[in-house]
Parts: structure tokens; C-alpha cells; sequence
């Protein structure tokens, strides 16, 4: 770049160059706030539990810790409970596999009440069926069972997995689950808490209030993006539409609502459709990226490495419809990668939008830098790089409440952009127009746009055509920029004399004429006189002839007609003497 007539010298650092395409340093650390996001998403991902014991919002009550043991044949609740040794406290869940398991819990804290009943909570996960057993501590065990079905009929917002323990008499102190068919993705028993039924309900309304603020906000969104797009049919508003419909969809069963509303649906399925929602949104996602930024911006291995992103989580989606039960665990780990490669293939056409001096980046980059980082860190808790939180695996929902809100001010900014370039290309395209319509030494009509605006014409017109007498003396009198001049002064007489509604142009040479309702013509003794007064160097004085004739103008054989007699009247004029007007019949 020049500046100040010098040129600057590039500026030493770090350079990064991939497929042709290299980043410098200050490019590259252009989107800094991205990295920031990610940072601080994952320092409270990890100091997150250390909070969560003063949670109000799904991560309520007591942490209870557990300890693991397969299930082998001949297995009871009484001998589990009494075989405490046999349980692996230390081994991590994720690395026990797939399988049957025996959950048992450390000894439960006493309550402050002892008849009050208790409510153990846990993060669903995708299992065939659980059976959560209590032992009080008079030795009495209960029971409750739940398939799949009747894990989804015990769901609590926040899609937490929620059994109620009435005490009778002794309070419970150890808790027992047996969980078959663990696909355990994420773990066998995850987040077990303790809690009252004062917390559950203060938990329940809390999250409603936030899940239904991120739905009326979503859901007015989509209306009003949906609308603009009936009008103005931009594509990042449709590919937003879909996006916002996918959350809502996702943001009703991640939460665990669309239990409630359909209780006989499996809780696996629920899973499943998350599943699904979540691989649309990314799909909309990608591609409201691939049309908000200008259409040479991406253009290239950017676009094309989006679009193979795009369209492998629509392959997912169909995948995880048509045969998602059996291959769960695969289709996750597949499905995690690629959303931990998705912010990768945003970030490069973040890096491209930049280098490209996109006017929209900065926007762009405001508002998505939340759902980027949520989504690292969200796919980085997938794969078992970081530790269950609650608001990890609600941060979906966090991330793109923000996002819908950020975006939407992008949205405005890009439309309001748009609008500008529209307004300036219609004025482009009014001055392209006009330079082609008019005549540029005297800013008259010329021949071609006057017959487009007269022909054809409701009922009769009168048409004047004026030619400047002995104009070839008066050029070789005061040469040839004096004849433009005299032109010009002769163009300026007869638009003051034209009304409103009178056609004006210079059809050729020193040939002009006047077209219009008889009536809104001039006189033609004022316009003979106007044109002698005009004041012209040395001197000079120029006289005019006029060729009139009026009849109708409906198509192009009247147009040459009416144009014929008008010129053989202007003969007629000229032959007895000039300066005057000639007249014919009417064609």
C-alpha cells in the first residue's frame, strides 16, 4: 500500500501459508477474540464443578460420587449393596466400554429431615433401560425400573433423568443403579446429584423461564427473517430461517420438553432427533456463512471445502435417521470430529473475508465468535477432552441465544448495506440511462430515446421540427466551438419555451424538434422572435425554420408519416425565405 508516496514495507512475523493462501501475522491475529472465547470457554468448562454445588439451575443439590462394576450372572441388589469392594472407584467410565453395569453411590449425607423425600438426578444418556435402587437404614431396598420409554416419562428440563424416594421411617443412605445396554459415549452414570423437591421445582422453573426466552426469541426471529426473505429473497436469510428452525426443534428435545409432549417417544429416539437437529443446524449454519459475505469473497477452495462440510452433515442426518440406533457410538465420535472441524472451515473463511476486506467480517466474527467456541468446546467434551458440566451440554442453547441476538444486528447491518448498493446501483444505473438517453453537447433527448418516449401516443400530437438557417456560415464564421455553443444556445431557448409533458431533442446537425398536445406547444412567433434575440459572439445573429404538422402517433408508420410532412413543411419554409414556419396538413 501507498501512503504519502510511500510504499509500506511488510511487516515482519509470522506468516502461515496453506494451499496457496498465506496469512500474514496481523491477518492472522485479526480474529483473536475467537481464540479468547475458546480459552475462556474452556477455563470455566474446567472450573465449572467447583461451583456447582451453589447451582440453582440444573446443577442443583449434591454431588453424589459413584463407583463401577460389570454385571456378571447371578448379580442382586442385596449382594451389590454388601459388596462394596468390588466396585472400581479410580478406572474412568469412558474407558470401561459398552455393557451392563452396577452403579453404586458413597454412603448418602444425612438429612436434615428425615421424612422428606429425596429426588436423584442424572444427565440422560443413551441406554437401554436403568433400574435405580434405594437402601434405607433399617436395610430396606426399593426399586424403580425404567426402559427407555420410562426414562423418557421421568425427564426434568435440562433432559436430566430425575427418581423420587419416599422414606418410610429411615432415612436412605446408599443409592444402587443397574444400567443395561450403556452405549456409554459420554459415561454410564453422569452428574448424579441429590436433591429436595424445593430445589427440582426451583430448577424446573428457572430453565423454563430461560428455554422459553431462547424460543419466543428464536421463534420472532424466524418470523421476521422469514418475512424479509419473502420479500427480498436473499439466501443467508434463508439458510438463518433454517437455522433458527433447527434450534428450535433441537432446544425442544435437548431440554427434555418434547418428553412431555410426547410421552410415549423413547428417550433414545429424543436423542436421536437432537442428533438430527443439531447436523441440520450445522448444515444452515455453514451455509448462512457461505451467502452472508460478498460473493467474492469466498469464491475457491473456501466455498468448496464449506460445501463438503455442508453436505457431509446432511449425509449424517439421513445416516442417523435411516440406521442410527445400531452404529450410535461410531456415528457420535464421526459426528464430534466434524463439528470440531466446522469452526475450522469457519475460521479460514473468516481468514479469506479479511484478506478480502469483506465489509461484513467484523460483524460476522462479533457474533459468532460465542457459538464457535461453545461448539470446540462442546465437541472437545464429546470426544472426552474436557469434564462433564452442566452448561456444557446445555451450551447449545447459551451460545446461540447470544448468536441469535449478535446475528440478528448483523443481519440488520448486511441489509442495511444492501440497501445502499442497490440505491447506488439504480442511481448508476438512472445516470447510465440518462447519458445514453440524452444528447451531450446540448443534454436534449436524442433521436433514439425521443421516439421510444413517443411512439406510441394517446391520440394526436404536434410536431415542430426546427433547423438552424445557413448553420455551415455561421460555423465557418466563428468556427467550430463557436457552432457548439451556438447549439447549445438554441437547445436552452426551446426547453425554456416547452411545457411539462413536451418531448425536447436534438435529432441530428442543427435539426431539433418540439412533440406534444398542439395546445401545450409554443407560439411559434414568440419562439421565432426568442431564437433572433439570443446573443451570440461578434455579434452574430441566427434565425431558425420550423416544419409543423399534426396528426396521430400511434405506431411507427404514423411516426413516419407525421416526421415526413413535418420535414416537407420545414422545405417549404425555408424555400420562401426562412426565419419562418411552414405548416402542413394534417398527416
Amino acid at each position: 500500500m501507498v501512503r504519502g508516496g510511500r510504499r509500506d514495507e511488510p511487516k515482519a512475523g509470522l506468516t502461515i501459508c496453506w494451499r496457496g493462501e498465506c496469512i500474514a501475522e496481523t491477518m492472522f491475529w485479526s480474529v483473536r477474540p475467537l481464540w479468547i472465547a475458546l480459552l475462556l470457554a474452556i477455563g470455566f468448562a474446567c472450573a465449572g464443578d467447583a461451583h456447582a454445588q451453589a447451582g440453582t439451575i440444573g446443577n442443583i443439590g449434591h454431588t453424589i460420587p459413584v463407583c463401577v462394576s460389570r454385571v456378571q450372572p447371578g448379580d442382586t441388589p442385596q449382594a451389590m449393596f454388601a459388596q462394596a469392594g468390588r466396585f472400581d472407584c479410580t478406572t474412568p467410565q469412558l474407558s470401561l466400554g459398552a455393557g451392563d453395569f452396577w452403579i453404586l453411590s458413597a454412603p448418602l449425607p444425612r438429612p436434615a429431615d428425615a421424612d422428606a423425600p429425596i429426588r436423584v438426578r442424572q444427565v440422560s444418556m443413551w441406554q437401554r433401560q436403568m433400574t435405580l435402587y434405594a437402601q434405607a437404614a433399617d436395610g430396606r431396598i426399593v426399586g424403580q425400573f425404567a426402559d427407555e420409554f420410562g426414562i423418557g416419562q421421568r425427564l426434568r428440563l435440562g433432559a436430566v433423568v430425575e427418581h423420587r424416594f419416599v422414606p418410610a421411617g429411615a432415612p436412605f443412605t446408599r443409592l444402587l443403579w443397574r444400567i443395561d445396554g450403556a452405549s456409554n459415549m459420554r459415561g454410564i452414570v453422569l452428574g448424579p446429584r441429590l436433591a429436595t423437591d424445593a430445589q427440582s421445582i426451583r430448577s424446573d422453573t428457572l430453565l423454563a423461564a430461560l428455554y422459553s426466552a431462547f424460543a419466543g426469541l428464536a421463534l420472532g426471529l424466524l418470523v421476521y427473517n422469514f418475512a424479509l426473505w419473502r420479500v427480498l429473497r436473499h439466501d443467508f436469510q434463508l439458510a438463518y430461517c433454517g437455522l433458527l428452525a433447527c434450534l428450535l426443534l433441537y432446544a425442544l428435545s435437548s431440554s427434555g420438553a418434547m418428553a412431555w409432549l410426547l410421552p410415549d417417544m423413547s428417550n433414545n429416539r429424543r436423542i436421536l432427533f437432537s442428533y438430527v437437529m443439531l447436523c441440520g443446524g450445522m448444515a444452515a449454519a455453514l451455509t448462512f456463512c457461505a451467502c452472508f459475505f460478498e460473493a467474492r469473497v469466498l469464491d475457491g477452495w473456501p466455498l468448496r471445502a464449506m460445501r463438503i462440510v455442508i453436505l457431509a452433515f446432511c449425509g449424517l442426518a439421513v445416516v442417523l435417521m435411516a440406521i442410527g440406533a445400531p452404529l450410535m457410538p461410531i456415528l457420535d465420535r464421526i459426528f464430534s470430529v466434524m463439528m470440531l472441524a466446522s469452526p475450522v472451515v469457519v475460521l479460514l473463511a473468516m481468514v479469506r473475508a479479511g484478506r478480502r476486506r469483506s465489509a461484513y467480517l467484523s460483524l460476522f466474527a462479533l457474533s459468532w465468535v460465542a457459538p464457535l467456541a461453545m461448539l470446540v468446546m462442546r465437541a472437545l467434551y464429546n470426544l472426552g477432552a474436557l469434564p462433564w458440566n452442566f452448561w456444557i451440554d446445555n451450551s447449545t442453547i447459551v451460545a446461540m441465544t447470544a448468536e441469535t441476538l449478535l446475528a440478528s444486528v448483523a443481519i440488520a447491518y448486511r441489509m442495511r448495506m444492501l440497501s445502499h448498493e442497490r440505491d447506488e446501483a439504480i442511481r448508476q444505473e438512472a445516470i447510465s440511462r440518462e447519458l445514453a438517453d440524452t444528447d451531450p453537447l446540448t443534454g436534449l433527448l436524442n433521436r433514439r430515446a425521443f421516439l421510444a418516449r413517443a411512439v406510441p401516443s394517446d391520440g394526436p400530437r404536434t410536431l415542430m421540427l426546427f433547423d438552424i438557417d445557413h448553420f455551415k456560415q455561421v460555423n465557418d464564421t466563428i468556427g467550430h466551438d463557436g457552432g457548439d455553443e451556438v447549439l447549445r444556445l438554441f437547445a436552452r431557448t426551446l426547453r425554456y419555451h416547452a411545457l411539462p409533458g413536451v418531448l425536447v431533442a436534438r435529432m441530428g446537425g442543427e435539426e431539433f424538434a418540439l412533440l406534444g398536445e398542439e395546445s401545450m406547444l409554443p407560439d411559434v412567433d414568440v419562439i421565432l422572435a426568442s431564437v433572433r434575440a439570443v446573443r451570440l459572439p461578434f455579434d452574430l445573429r441566427i434565425t431558425s425554420s420550423i416544419g409543423i404538422c399534426h396528426g396521430p402517433l400511434g405506431d411507427e408508420n404514423d411516426w413516419k408519416r407525421l416526421y415526413r410532412m413535418a420535414d416537407k413543411a420545414l422545405f417549404q419554409a425555408k424555400a420562401a425565405g426562412r426565419d419562418r414556419a411552414g405548416r402542413a396538413l394534417a398527416a
